[in-house]
């Protein structure tokens, strides 16, 4: 067995199943496409059910792929063992009703011992119980001893997931000790003391289990197998674990020339090491496919999985920013499998680097927290933190579970762990309802999903809105029908359509669909899952059946304003690009006729200046009337030739290249203008965040865009108006104005400070006495806060020992503050339980510090008995 890398493996089981006449499949984008019930792609199979529920037809009916995957399920377990991580990928090869057991168990054979070249003696098969047909494949289509063939239960080789697809698969297993074994009982104990390890399933799709628990044969079985790259070569590089890999070993090395640590030494560095090296991967192949962090979804598992490793690189003794650096190495292993990373390696760089410059700020602020946290407990003489308090830590402030353990075990604390995880499976409860219920293969059992797969429609709308077809389908409430009739709300399928369908971000058209018999409005135009068109109507006259012929008119007004925008949100694509730098992908879109809105990567606000440009290139680019132009290529050709594609789409061999002149050059399967003069004029509304390092620019072109400029106009001789001035003075009147009202309000605030003043002496002749501490506490009216604390102060500096707490009714509200002296400290005053107490009476609420504390209150009218109050409080206070 000769030893090879983890990149000559991919290659050579890619090209072993190509030579059995399977297509290779580029990995599919860790973001699950029409799928619901994943928040990443976790398994070889999970991009390709479509074609395994018949929902799609697959590009072929035999394919190969490896698939990158994220695992988070057991998170915090990696890096406390050798085995676990959370990155892993998937070598896999499918068939779609094409060959079953007959063939890929000889293939599979075929592989590991001539390919890999891996010892016959040192493999064992496992096989159902039940299926004969696997053993007798076994035995005598491959020259496996068939003593090393044993038969397991429903629980070791039996694939299903409630009811569904299913069926029995048949695992390879390679024996990592000396001599042979010999029965089921133990290979079962081999297996459970990770002498034999399983590294290939081919799983034999073969039956359909119904609700009552039948199986019934299915007449097309599938094949889906996956073997996870790390661990075949684990094995063949004779080595123990994932972390010993060549590519990943090389993560591992360059993790501990950073901290300055020897891997093996301490075992509490080793998991810090570890935690780095699995994380450093997923993150890069994640932001690679367009995910950015975030407080939901899988942007917070990115979130989690980087503020994780950061962390770990500070246990590690790491003080500065580095995974930014280290996912070099990430890359440069992985590059020539997956080359989108080196095509975005600043992205991915920048991403990361920002992150981490975050969690240096949030970690310093859980610290914060975590220390009032600690007070609060250590004065009520509590030693355990409730667990939504240690929750709130990790989940708002990214604050690590184990760091709060930490902290509190050097004082003899602890947190209420049970409270803790009953906090964190109800957020899992939340994200899980976030995500829509799905059958096995994540699928709606739609009517719209049933709708046969031979049934197509051409589009003709590139080059016309007007067409005469025939009707294939008819929909009404989730039932095929024969006929709609006037009144009825329903679907028309089409042979040919000039309709758009919603897609790309593009919404879909509307329009009429007429004969001599009835007439119907189109709502709306979509596609379904297979990308049949659907056009959504309402019957307003008459009646259609099956087979009529139709014309089908789009609504050209809408169609023209649409294409004037989606055009012009590709022109703004490349003035981001040149303004604030080539960073800049699109990451959302939505174009509809009297707006589009246009999402992109980028890691700060856009300033007015850049706006200012980012608009004028683009409408200086609009006035070039440069021509719009379209073209079908290979996808290499397209992005040899400059073309831009979106971040994490999945394209087809031939794509559709949209060019502005020489000024924009996109992949796009949208309609657009002829040229862009055509666009008019643009004009950007808004920019705003959306998420971290996502903006979202709002803009409108051609005739919305002049009624934008109209609009901004009568605004501005309305205001003309109400200053009484000229339209190009209005700037000067609004600061003369807004001067003079900033003049008037220190006059109020000089003339409230006065009579505040004259308040002080009265107060100063009433002071009480309260177990030898003054106190003077007083209600008053139209005080501010800065007045008033102003006021507290002084009367505390003449009093000298003792505390002051007074009240305000202004702008409706209550306003209240409490000071003491040191001396009175010193003598169990503490000013926040004061305030507190009072607060409460006037319903409202408040705190602080022993010597000076600010509370708030909504009922005025209950200020005078509030205050009333104080004398009793200062009592139970005063030792």
């Amino acid at each position: 067995m000769r030893k090879m890398g983890l990149n000559e493996i991919r290659e050579e089981y890619l090209k072993f199943f190509e030579s059995k006449d399977h297509l290779r499949l580029p990995s599919f984008s860790l973001v699950p496409q029409s799928d619901k019930s994943l928040l990443l792609i976790n398994a070889g199979m999970a991009p390709l059910k479509p074609y395994f529920t018949g929902l799609q037809v697959p590009p072929s009916k035999k394919i190969t792929t490896c698939q990158k995957c994220i695992r988070t399920g057991d998170i915090d377990n990696v890096g406390k063992t050798s085995r676990h991580g959370t990155f892993f990928e998937m070598l896999g090869n499918f068939s779609f009703g094409d060959y079953f057991k007959n063939e890929i168990i000889p293939w599979a054979w075929e592989f590991v011992t001539e390919v890999l070249g891996v010892p016959k003696d040192k493999l064992y098969a496992t096989i159902y119980l039940e299926d004969d047909e696997a053993y007798e494949i076994w035995a005598n289509k491959t020259d496996i001893d068939p003593s090393r063939i044993f038969r397991l239960g429903k629980d070791d080789n039996f694939w299903e997931i409630g009811q569904g697809p299913c069926g029995p698969c048949s695992e390879i297993h390679f024996d990592r000790g000396n001599g042979k074994i010999n029965t089921v009982e133990e290979f079962l104990k081999s297996a459970e003391e990770d002498r034999v390890v399983e590294f290939w399933n081919l799983v034999f799709t073969q039956f359909d289990k119904d609700e009552e628990g039948v199986y019934h044969r299915l007449p097309n079985p599938n094949i889906d197998t996956g073997m996870g790259l790390e661990r075949i070569a684990t094995i063949m590089q004779g080595v123990n674990n994932i972390f010993e890999v060549d590519t990943i070993k090389s993560i591992l090395d360059e993790v501990c020339k950073l901290a300055n640590v020897k891997y093996g030494d301490i075992n509490k560095n080793d998991v810090s090491i570890r935690i780095i090296t699995d994380h450093i991967r997923s993150m890069t192949f994640m932001i690679s496919d367009g995910v950015l962090p975030s407080n939901e979804g899988r942007g917070y598992v990115l979130r989690r999985i980087l503020r994780r490793a950061a962390r770990h690189g500070r246990l590690l003794g790491i003080s500065s920013t580095f995974l930014h650096e280290l996912c070099d190495v990430a890359i440069e292993n992985s590059k020539d499998a997956y080359p989108e990373l080196k095509e975005k390696r600043d992205f991915i760089k920048k991403v990361i680097k920002l992150e981490e410059e975050r969690f240096e700020e949030t970690i310093d602020s859980g610290i914060q927290i975590l220390k009032d946290f600690i007070e609060e407990l250590q004065n009520k003489g509590i030693n355990t933190l409730a667990g939504d308090k240690a929750f709130k830590l990790y989940d708002t402030y990214g604050f690590p579970l184990e760091l709060t353990l930490e902290i509190l075990e050097e004082k003899s604390m602890s947190v209420d762990i049970d409270s803790f995880n009953r906090e964190m499976q109800s957020q899992r409860e939340r994200a899980r309802a976030a995500r829509e219920e799905s059958n096995y293969m994540g699928s709606e059992d739609s009517i719209l999903n049933r709708i046969p797969s031979e049934l197509n429609t051409a589009f003709v709308g590139y080059d016309s809105l007007v067409c005469e077809s025939k009707v294939s389908l008819l929909i009404k409430d989730e039932e095929f029908v024969s006929l709609l009739k006037e009144g009825d709300k329903g679907i028309i399928i089409t042979e040919e359509t000039p309709f758009y369908a919603e897609m790309g971000g593009q919404v879909g058209d509307k329009g009429l669909i007429a004969s001599n018999t009835f007439k119907a409005e189109v709502l709306d135009c979509k596609k379904n899952i297979l990308g049949k068109t659907l056009h959504f109507v309402n019957i307003i006259e008459g009646s259609v059946e099956l087979n009529s012929n139709v014309t089908l008119k789009v609504d050209e007004a809408r169609r023209n304003s649409i294409r004037k925008n989606h055009t012009a949100t590709h022109m703004l694509h490349e003035a981001l690009k040149l303004v604030l730098g080539e960073h800049v992908n699109q990451a959302g879109s939505y174009v509809d006729d009297s707006r589009l809105r246009f999402d992109f990567t980028h890691f700060s606000a856009v300033s007015e200046e850049e706006l200012k440009k980012i608009e004028h290139i683009v409408n200086e680019n609009i006035m070039k009337v440069y021509s719009v132009d379209t073209n079908i290529m290979s996808i290499d050709e397209a992005k040899q030739s400059g073309a831009v594609a979106l971040f994490d789409e999945k394209y087809k061999d031939e794509v559709r290249v949209v060019a502005v002149g020489d000024f924009s050059k996109e992949l796009c399967g949208g309609t657009h203008v002829k040229n862009s003069g055509e666009i008019g004029l643009f004009r950007i509304v808004s920019e705003a965040g959306v998420a971290a390092g996502v903006r979202r620019i709002e803009a409108v072109s051609g005739l919305n865009a002049l009624n934008y400029i109209e609009e901004k106009n009568e605004l501005l001789k309305e205001a003309a108006v109400s200053l009484r001035c000229l339209e190009r003075d209005v700037i000067n009147k609004i600061l003369s104005q807004a001067a003079e009202l900033k003049e008037k309000e220190k006059e109020i605030l000089e003339l409230k400070r006065k009579i505040a003043g004259s308040v002080e002496e009265k107060l100063l002749n009433n002071v009480k006495e309260v177990k030898g501490v003054k106190l003077v506490a007083a209600a008053l009216k139209d005080i501010d806060g800065d007045s008033l604390r102003d006021l507290a102060d002084k009367i505390r500096d003449n009093i000298k020992d003792g505390v002051v707490v007074l009240g305000s009714a202004y702008s409706g509200k209550v306003q209240l503050v409490a000071m003491a002296s040191k001396t009175a400290v010193n003598k169990g005053v503490h000013c926040g339980k004061i305030v507190k107490e009072v607060a409460a009476v006037t319903g409202g609420g408040g705190g602080g510090r022993p010597d000076m504390a600010q509370a708030g209150g909504k009922l005025p009218e209950k200020l005078e008995e509030a205050l009333n109050i104080v004398e009793q409080i200062l009592d139970t206070l005063v030792k």
